[in-house]
C-alpha cells in the first residue's frame, strides 16, 4: 500500500475511478440505449459526444437534425415530438462514426427518486414471488443509475447504464414503488412507460439540489465554497471544514477532544459496532462517540509524507493527527494524506469523532484497514497500542457534515445521478425521501422540497413538470402520550408544500408501515397510491389525488370542527365509533393532549373539554401513529397541522 495523491484522494473518497466517465466517446449518450423510451408528445432532445467541431446527424424514424459538437465535443440537438409507438431506432452519424440505439419505444418516462425506500427492489416486497412471476411487460422499460456522487456537475454518468423490458429476470432488483406504480398505470393507459430509479439509501434532499438551489435556501454559501474548493484542493478543503466543525463543537461543549490526552478514557473493547460491546448505555445508542490511537514514529519517518487510513467508519467522522484537522466523509473507506509539518518523531495522536444516526455505529473491519501509511510504502498499524474511547455530544443538535458527503452532503448526488440526465423528456417524478431529514432541522423540509421542485423544473426545462410525492409511512416506537415529532413535522412540511405547488400531488402512507422496519414491504399498494395520484394529476381523471385532505379547523361552541376536501362519500373511524390519534394544543403546539373526537359527514367533530385551550389540532402526530380515519375509498386521511379560527359557529 502506499500514500495516495490529492486527486486519488478525491476519487476515493468521491467513489469515483480514474477513468473518463462512460459514454463519454460515445456518439449517442447513456440515456438513448437500445430499449429505451423517449417521451411522448413534446420536443425530442439528443446529445452526446464527437470531435470539436465535428457536424453530427441525427435520425429518429425518418425525423432527421444535425448539430456541429462544440469545444470539448459536445453536441445537442432536437427533433419534433412524436405520439406513443414503435419499436424505433435512432442513429447518429459523425465522420466515418455511427451509433445506434435500436427498440426505442415512445411513451411515457417518469424518473422515480429518493432515498431507501425508492431503493427497495420488487424482491423484497409482500408477495413478490407472485408479483415478480407476473412482472413481463415489454411496454414497461426500466432503468436504474448506480449510485456515484461528484462535488461538480458531470455530463455523463460514471458507471455503465442500459435499458431493459419488464421480465421476472430484470424486475426483481428493480425498484418496487416505481414499478409498481407503472404496471397500475398501464392498465388503463396503454402507452409504453419509461422508468427511471435514480435513488440512495439515506440520502437526505440537499443532496439531491443543485448549487444554484442550495444557495437560494440561505446559510450555505460557506460550505458551497468549500465544496467547490474539495474538487481542485481537497487538503485545503479539509482544513477548512475542520475549523468549520470545531467551531461548531466548541460553541457547543467548550470542551476540544482533538487536542486532549486519552489516557482517562476508557478502553474499546473491540473493533466492532459499539452497540455489541455490552456497555448497556450503547446498547441502542445513537450519536458521537470519540475515538483515540497513538502511533510512534522515528523522526526519518515523522519527516515522510503519509497517508491515515481507517478503513470504513458507521458513518461520518471527523478526525485529527496531533490536533490538526485531516479529514471527513461519511461514507467508504477513508484515506486521508497528512499534511506536511503534523507528524512528529514520538507519539502521534490519532482522534476520531465518529457519528452514527442509525444503527451498528463504530470504526471496524479488518484491522490492516487502519494504519499510517508512510510513503517508503511502511504501514504503521492503528490497532497496535490500543483504542480508547470516551462520550461524545449531549443534546447538541444535528452536527455539521462535510459538504462532499454521499449522503448528507450539498449538490454531490444531484451532480452526479441526475445532471447527466438533464434534457430527458420526462412525464413526471416519484419522491419518496425524507427520513434522513427527520432529524437534520425538519422544521426546513417545505422551502427544501418547493426549492428541489423548482431546481428539477428548471433543470429539465419543464416548467410544469408534476411531483408524485410520498408522505412518509408510519415507523418505529407507539408512543402513549402526545410528543414532539420529527416524522410528524416533515410529514406536515410536505403536506403543505405539496398543497402549495400547482402541480404536484401527495401519496400517503401513513398506514402502511411497519414498527420494526423502516423498510415496509407494502409497495404494491404504496405503486397503486402513487398512480392514483398520477391519475388526478397528470392523467386528468376527477378523482381525489389521495384520499380525504384537511381544509381548515374552526371553533363551534364546546368543540373543534376540522373540515376535509376531497372526501369520496364520507368519513369513517375503522375499528370504531371514535377516532384516534387527534390532539388539541395551545397556539404555539404546547400542552397538547388526545381529545375524543368523531367522523361527521366531511368533517370531524372533537370536544373540547371546559377551560382548556384549543387552538391547534394536530391528527396522527407520531412517528408511528395510530390511524383510523379513511373515507369511503379506502384511503387514509393524512397527518395534518392546523390553527384552528375561533369563530364561535361553524358555519
Amino acid at each position: 500500500m502506499t500514500a495516495r495523491t490529492g486527486r486519488d484522494f478525491v476519487l476515493a473518497v468521491m467513489g469515483l475511478g480514474t477513468a473518463a466517465p462512460v459514454g463519454a466517446q460515445d456518439l449517442l449518450a447513456a440515456p438513448f440505449s437500445d430499449h429505451g423510451v423517449i417521451q411522448r408528445d413534446r420536443p425530442i432532445t439528443v446529445w452526446g459526444q464527437a470531435g470539436p467541431g465535428e457536424a453530427v446527424t441525427v435520425d429518429l424514424a425518418g425525423r432527421t437534425t444535425r448539430a456541429t459538437a462544440g469545444q470539448v465535443g459536445r453536441w445537442r440537438a432536437e427533433l419534433p415530438a412524436m405520439t406513443a409507438g414503435g419499436p424505433h431506432v435512432l442513429t447518429a452519424r459523425s465522420g466515418d462514426r455511427t451509433d445506434q440505439a435500436e427498440d426505442l419505444l415512445v411513451g411515457d418516462v417518469f424518473l422515480c427518486s429518493g432515498q431507501s425506500n425508492m431503493v427497495v427492489p420488487v424482491s423484497r416486497a409482500l408477495n413478490s414471488p407472485r408479483e415478480i412471476g407476473a412482472s413481463a411487460d415489454d411496454g414497461i422499460r426500466l432503468m436504474t443509475i448506480p449510485t456515484v456522487h461528484a462535488p461538480t456537475r458531470q455530463p455523463d454518468f460514471a458507471q455503465p447504464v442500459s435499458w431493459v423490458a419488464a421480465a421476472p429476470a430484470t424486475v426483481a432488483d428493480f425498484s418496487a414503488a416505481c414499478f409498481f406504480f407503472a404496471q397500475d398505470l398501464r392498465r388503463d393507459h396503454d402507452v409504453p412507460m419509461g422508468l427511471i430509479n435514480a435513488a440512495w439509501g439515506g440520502s437526505t434532499i440537499q443532496a439531491w439540489m443543485g448549487a444554484e438551489a442550495i444557495r437560494g435556501q440561505g446559510g450555505y454559501d460557506e460550505s458551497l465554497s468549500i465544496l467547490d474548493q474539495f474538487a481542485t484542493d481537497p487538503a485545503g478543503a479539509q482544513s477548512r471544514w475542520g475549523a468549520v466543525w470545531e467551531a461548531w463543537w466548541t460553541s457547543k461543549a467548550g470542551s476540544r477532544p482533538w487536542t486532549e490526552t486519552t489516557e482517562a478514557w476508557s478502553p474499546v473493547p473491540a473493533m466492532t459496532a459499539w452497540e455489541t460491546w455490552g456497555v448497556p448505555e450503547l446498547a441502542a445508542y445513537n450519536g458521537m462517540l470519540w475515538y483515540g490511537a497513538r502511533v510512534g514514529l522515528t523522526a526519518a519517518q515523522a519527516a515522510q509524507g503519509a497517508t491515515l487510513t481507517l478503513g470504513n467508519v458507521d458513518e461520518a467522522d471527523q478526525t485529527w493527527i496531533n490536533g490538526t484537522a485531516i479529514g471527513a466523509s461519511g461514507s467508504g473507506d477513508r484515506f486521508y494524506p497528512v499534511p506536511a509539518g503534523v507528524l512528529k518523531a514520538g507519539d502521534n495522536a490519532v482522534i476520531v469523532n465518529v457519528l452514527d444516526t442509525y444503527a451498528n455505529g463504530g470504526l471496524y473491519g479488518p484491522a490492516d484497514k487502519r494504519a499510517l501509511v508512510l510513503a517508503d510504502g511502511t504501514s504503521i498499524p492503528l490497532d497496535t497500542a490500543g483504542w480508547r474511547y470516551t462520550s461524545g455530544a449531549g443534546d447538541f443538535g444535528p452536527a455539521p457534515r462535510p459538504p462532499w458527503e454521499a449522503l448528507a452532503g450539498i449538490t454531490t448526488i444531484s451532480n452526479a445521478m441526475i445532471a447527466p440526465l438533464e434534457g430527458v423528456g420526462l412525464k413526471g417524478v416519484l419522491w419518496y425521501q425524507g427520513e434522513s431529514n427527520t432529524g437534520r432541522d425538519p422544521e426546513a423540509y417545505d422551502r427544501l422540497l418547493a426549492g428541489w421542485m423548482t431546481d428539477w423544473r428548471d433543470r429539465f426545462d419543464q416548467p410544469d413538470l408534476p411531483f408524485l410525492i410520498v408522505s412518509l409511512a408510519n415507523y418505529g416506537e407507539p408512543r402513549a402520550e402526545p410528543a414532539a415529532s420529527g416524522w410528524a413535522e416533515l410529514r406536515d412540511r410536505t403536506r403543505t408544500a405539496v398543497l402549495a405547488d400547482d402541480h404536484a400531488a401527495l401519496a400517503v402512507a401513513i398506514d402502511l408501515g411497519d414498527r420494526w422496519d423502516i423498510h415496509p414491504g407494502q409497495k404494491l399498494e404504496l405503486g397503486r397510491r402513487l398512480a392514483r395520484a398520477a391519475r388526478a394529476e397528470i392523467y386528468g381523471s376527477d378523482i381525489a389525488p389521495s384520499g380525504p385532505e384537511a381544509a381548515h379547523a374552526t371553533r363551534d361552541g364546546d368543540a373543534v370542527v376540522v373540515h376535509f376536501d376531497r372526501v369520496e362519500g364520507r368519513l369513517v373511524a375503522f375499528g370504531g365509533a371514535g377516532l384516534l390519534g387527534f390532539e388539541l394544543c395551545g397556539a404555539d403546539g404546547s400542552a397538547c393532549r388526545f381529545a375524543d373526537a368523531r367522523p361527521n359527514g366531511a368533517t370531524v367533530r372533537i370536544a373540547v373539554p371546559a377551560g382548556t385551550a384549543a387552538d391547534q389540532v394536530r391528527y396522527a402526530w407520531a412517528d408511528n401513529p395510530t390511524v383510523n380515519l379513511f373515507d369511503g375509498s379506502g384511503l387514509p386521511a393524512g397527518p395534518f397541522r392546523l390553527l384552528v379560527d375561533q369563530k364561535r359557529q361553524t358555519p
